[in-house]
């Protein structure tokens, strides 16, 4: 696979990667972890709005740059590598492409401009919530859970079961004021809260894609947000590796540097591996999902996306893990105080791990895919089932 960038790639992540570290001392995720607001920095929001990042992949026509999937995979990896949480990646990949393939034409228009000016909008499909039908809309009761930055969102995109099947609700800002929102006390950047639904009622053009057919929504929404997060843990797994190279060449112990000892340098080389096969395998997926973007395939079967997907979920969840570990080992006692940023990164891969499915749950849809047979064990996950397991 050729991962050569184009110049205005490369100017994005360039650009992206100075920014990014610059305000990581005021917008990375010690600064927004025990402050207030809601687990990011909005003025670092606006200033990545102001750039056109938010608007990246969004059609010029609803006010984006028109550039693609794989543009914002860039800056998602980017944000990985910086640690600096944001709702870019719930906004941009799980909710902007979302509703530019199954939204209505009104439904763009209302939500593609509002996503490109930095208006951020999250999903909820881990969720027990059911639609009951009414004469002028529909009525939603129920609960979500781990639902990113949910406090901050103008609007939510609602997984629920409405009788003859799944369906997918865009519920905006005055739907969501009646939605009870509490904190939930999770591991990792990104905060995540529950939301309580007790008769919401919303109208019938809030319906995205077709009721009874929402599984192929929320199929499409994961899939962009697997393969964003494969990205994002690209960038996380880069940067230990950075740290812990740069550790090993700089620590002496014995008069020597540690990174000359035989078993320090296979870690390295392990860790090294471990990250370029997840960017292989990561962008890899990244690039058949844009392809089928851009081309308007309505082909979304397990040969053409969801498999690649998949195969790079199941393999970026646990190679992060095993980067972190041996960045651990490398560094010693240092790399677990809280004073060192490496931590951080380990508390990232944990988090990120179990985010549109864990790396079993895609193990099992990859051997599905390949018509291997089952043999008992607990049920299989189905779209839309759950987000963490």
């Amino acid at each position: 696979m050729d991962l050569t960038l184009t110049d205005e790639q490369e100017m994005i992540r360039t650009t992206a990667r100075k920014l990014l570290r610059d305000r990581s001392g005021t917008a990375g995720v010690r600064a927004v972890r025990d402050g207030p607001g809601e687990g990011y920095s909005r003025e670092l929001w606006q200033q990545m709005a102001d750039l056109g990042w938010t608007g990246l992949a969004v059609p010029e026509q609803h006010g984006g740059l028109g550039a693609g999937f794989l543009e914002s995979c860039l800056l998602a990896e980017e944000l990985g590598a910086a640690q600096v949480p944001s709702p870019f990646l719930v906004t941009t990949a799980c909710a902007g492409m979302t509703i530019g393939r199954f939204g209505t034409e009104e439904q763009c228009a209302a939500w593609l401009p509002a996503i490109a000016a930095g208006r951020p909008v999250t999903a909820a499909t881990a969720s027990d919530i059911a639609a009951t039908r009414r004469t002028d809309g529909w009525t939603l009761n129920g609960t979500a859970t781990f639902v990113p930055f949910a406090a901050a969102a103008h609007a939510v995109l609602v997984a629920a079961h409405a009788g003859t099947g799944p369906a997918v609700f865009l519920l905006d800002s005055a739907r969501t004021a009646a939605i009870d929102i509490a904190p939930l006390r999770v591991v990792g950047p990104v905060p995540r809260y529950r939301l309580r639904l007790e008769d919401v009622t919303v109208p019938s053009g809030a319906v995205l894609g077709r009721i009874g057919r929402g599984d192929e929504v929320i199929q499409a929404l994961e899939a962009f947000g697997a393969a964003a997060t494969c990205a994002e843990m690209v960038g996380g797994a880069q940067r230990v590796l950075d740290l812990t190279l740069a550790y090993a060449t700089e620590r002496r112990q014995f008069g020597r540097p540690v990174g000359s000892f035989q078993a320090v340098q296979h870690h390295c080389a392990d860790m090294a591996v471990d990250v370029l096969s997840a960017r292989l395998i990561a962008y890899e997926a990244i690039r058949r999902l844009a392809d089928a973007r851009a081309s308007g395939s309505g082909d979304h079967g397990p040969e053409a996306v969801d498999l690649p997907v998949s195969c790079a979920k199941a393999w970026v969840s646990e190679a992060y893990q095993r980067v972190c570990a041996l960045g651990h080992q490398v560094h010693g006692a240092i790399g677990f105080t809280a004073e060192h940023d490496l931590h951080l990164y380990l508390q990232h891969a944990m988090s990120a791990a179990p985010a549109f499915g864990d790396a079993e749950t895609h193990a099992r849809r990859v051997a599905d895919a390949l018509g291997l047979p089952r043999h008992g064990g607990p049920p299989h996950h189905t779209y839309g089932q759950e987000i963490h397991r």
